[in-house]
């Protein structure tokens, strides 16, 4: 078990998720892994692939970074891509399935850059 338990802390967090969600199914062996990574991701088993890749990926990133400062940062990145005004992007914030307090947090950081980015054009 010393040396399971050694190989999935090396592949890191995507194992854990397998893992847990293996063990939900009620299935065993075959049955169990392609269940789980058809319930993992859209599209079948390669989605299931896709989204343990990339949360893979994103786990460390948000280890260095934090939630937070990922999700405003990609608040804001929407901001620019689709021109959407502070209020509108608060308001699609709102309909996001994440706590109030998160919630909250996120759109007084929109708030705070929408803020500081217009500061040089003003002075």
């Amino acid at each position: 078990m010393d040396e399971f338990v050694e190989r999935l802390a090396g592949i890191g967090i995507p194992a854990l998720i397998f893992i847990i969600v293996m063990s939900s199914t009620g299935l065993v062996g075959a049955a169990a892994v392609t269940a789980t990574l058809a319930l993992l991701g859209p599209g079948g088993m390669i989605g299931g692939v896709i989204t343990l890749i990339v949360i893979g990926a994103g786990s460390s990133v948000i280890a260095k970074y934090g939630y937070e400062a990922i999700i405003s940062a990609t608040c804001k990145k929407i901001m620019e891509k689709e021109h959407l005004s502070k209020d509108d992007m608060c308001a699609r914030i709102d309909s996001y399935y994440i706590t109030k307090g998160l919630r909250e947090k996120i759109k007084a950081k929109i708030r705070e850059s929408y803020v500081l980015s217009f500061l040089p054009m003003i002075m």
